[in-house]
């Protein structure tokens, strides 16, 4: 078995334009950063909404896992063709009712990794508390001899990702915020060796406003009329992060963030 586990995590893929440079960037970045393990925050992968099969299909090759969050159930395809979409898992606090799963185990060169998908509740929809859920997860579902533990935290307030962190440090391997599309500057190791970050960041158009096109946002704000966002194509970028992970403890020994400009031309 390996010592040192490299994990690729994604940040939001946003629209046609992020599937791109996913589909353009990814092979390049696991080669040059030795990567072992692919996640990727699929939530926004089809027109900026929710995720459906053909979508899926395009992208499922870049990774081992594809998380969710609160688009989840945007494309109505979505609940009937979830089953047929092996890699997928949505919050785990979602109602225990809900199609699909909360995480998944996969195995890798010898050894499994735990993929955990869990949402926010503050200014977020109503769920189940993401605290006791992933906690009774880790004591009651997933097996003590499973060391390396990912977890997607899809949530909108910083306060509720930072006391996520700190609750499951030493606990799991990883605590990767998502959601908000913008890469905080905060990575670290936690004191009992949790690799966490406020926000991943966003795989799409970085000149707009979360991916979209900056005149109908502003015509949002400015009229309070809804109107359909459009992903915008300028600016390109794709965010991660890049964790360094001991296969036998568990415990992170670096994170690493990515912010790369990509053109398409």
């Amino acid at each position: 078995m390996q010592t040192n586990v490299n994990i690729l995590f994604i940040g939001d893929v946003v629209g046609r334009y992020g599937r791109r440079i996913l589909r353009n960037e990814i092979d390049s970045i696991k080669r040059e950063f030795d990567i072992d393990f692919t996640v990727i925050n699929a939530e926004n992968a089809a027109d900026g909404f929710g995720i459906n099969k053909k979508v899926y299909d395009d992208i499922e090759k870049c990774g081992d896992v594809l998380t969710l969050g609160n688009h989840t159930w945007d494309k109505k395809e979505f609940l009937k063709d979830v089953d047929s979409m092996p890699k997928i898992i949505r919050p785990i606090n979602f109602s225990k009712k809900a199609p699909g799963l909360g995480y998944r185990i996969v195995p890798i060169n010898g050894f499994e990794i735990a993929v955990i998908n869990a949402i926010g509740r503050v200014f977020m929809m109503p769920v189940d508390n993401p605290f006791y859920e992933v906690e009774e997860l880790l004591e009651d579902e997933i097996p003590d001899d499973i060391k390396i533990k990912i977890v997607d935290f899809h949530a909108e307030a910083t306060s509720e990702k930072q006391a996520f962190g700190w609750y499951f440090d030493g606990r799991v391997s990883a605590v990767l915020g998502t959601h908000t599309h913008v890469q905080t500057a905060d990575e670290r190791v936690l004191p009992n060796g949790t690799a966490y970050i406020t926000d991943v960041g966003m795989t799409g158009c970085h000149d707009g406003v979360l991916g979209f096109n900056k005149d109908e946002a502003l015509s949002r704000f400015l009229t309070y009329i809804p109107k359909r966002l459009k992903v915008c194509k300028s600016n390109l970028r794709i965010n991660g992060c890049i964790i360094t992970v001991n296969s036998k403890s568990g415990k992170a020994l670096n994170i690493q963030r990515i912010n790369r400009s990509v053109n398409l031309n």
